[in-house]
């Protein structure tokens, strides 16, 4: 199936552009300099975007009774609507478009989680804030995969965030033809071994919905499959279930293979069991085996290149 360019939202200062309240920037390397070559970005800056000038008083949330403005430390300048109405407004018209969104960790418009809220006086803080603008983007768009750029430097969560963009992406893909129990079925199948590694139950309980449906309105059918699909997929995969479902590929070669190339297939699954050796070790074997015994159903397998490899998403896992 062929994918049109995938789009993911970024918070501009991400990107290299100069918009923070000093004038300067957080460029994301990794969002930059490797995944750019692969998608393209559609940048965001809340502040700019409100009316805030560059550079600008710095803005943080605040606490007052029951509400939290967005303003600065002595209390002036909520922009705590607008930030709120310009997210609503993004999340509702601009995302359709988008497999992922990259925000700027810490900040009071884009930040996913543990946002400071400082209190009247400004004398203490407690991080349990959602940045106004990120929380109306996640709050419209639930299936959409979300990061941000300082998670984005520990190797798995970077690998699971760019296989769930490639995910949805293709999901996006299939939904621009009419929806089938079949396409749905076999769209779930190519998932097998993706979803054991991350969730087993999901890949049975999304299987036998698909498998037990015999009702009309198949909408809701893939509104309720794909809901529980990316949520499976939200938690990485640990090596003990990657370990496992390295084990169930290599029983398809199991009459293919010699006695030595079976040990040694299974010495590389144990090795990255044991973490002497990165995931791409034994997957590098079992996609060589691949290509000497051919197996349709095995090649079609997401699990084996959910994204490009240029990316090398595997080699740190």
């Amino acid at each position: 199936m062929q994918q049109s360019t995938i789009k993911i939202g970024l918070s501009a200062c991400l990107a290299g552009d100069k918009v923070r309240f000093d004038s300067g920037h957080k460029k994301s390397n990794f969002c930059m300099d490797e995944l750019a070559n692969h998608v393209e970005y559609k940048k965001f800056c809340p502040e700019v975007a409100v009316g805030l000038p560059i550079p600008r008083p710095t803005i943080r949330q605040v606490r007052v009774g029951d509400t939290i403005k967005v303003c600065r430390p002595d209390g002036t300048g909520d922009v705590g609507p607008k930030l709120t109405e310009y997210g609503k407004r993004v999340a509702t018209e601009q995302t359709a478009e988008l497999s992922g969104f990259v925000f700027c960790a810490k900040s009071p418009s884009c930040g996913m989680e543990r946002i400071k809220i400082y209190n009247e006086e400004g004398t203490g803080n407690t991080s349990e804030g959602v940045g106004f603008f990120a929380e109306q983007i996640m709050a419209h768009n639930p299936l959409l995969p979300c990061e941000e750029n300082g998670r984005l430097n520990d190797m798995h969560l970077r690998e699971n965030f760019v296989m769930r963009v490639y995910t949805y992406k293709h999901w996006q893909t299939l939904c621009e033809q009419p929806l089938t129990v079949h396409r749905l079925t076999q769209f779930h199948a190519q998932y097998k071994y993706l979803l054991m590694a991350h969730n087993y139950e999901a890949y049975r309980s999304l299987g036998n919905l698909l498998g037990t449906f015999d009702g009309e309105d198949i909408q809701a059918l893939a509104d309720e499959y794909i809901l529980g699909l990316m949520t499976a997929l939200k938690k990485p995969a640990s090596r003990k279930n990657n370990a496992n479902t390295l084990m169930h590929l290599q029983g398809y070669f199991k009459k293919s293979l010699s006695k030595i190339e079976k040990q040694e297939l299974r010495d590389a699954i144990d090795e990255y069991r044991k973490g002497l050796v990165p995931l791409y070790v034994p997957l590098t074997l079992i996609k060589h085996h691949l290509k000497v015994h051919p197996n349709e159903y095995l090649a079609k397998q997401v699990y084996l290149d959910p994204y490009p490899n240029e990316l090398k998403l595997r080699y740190g896992i």
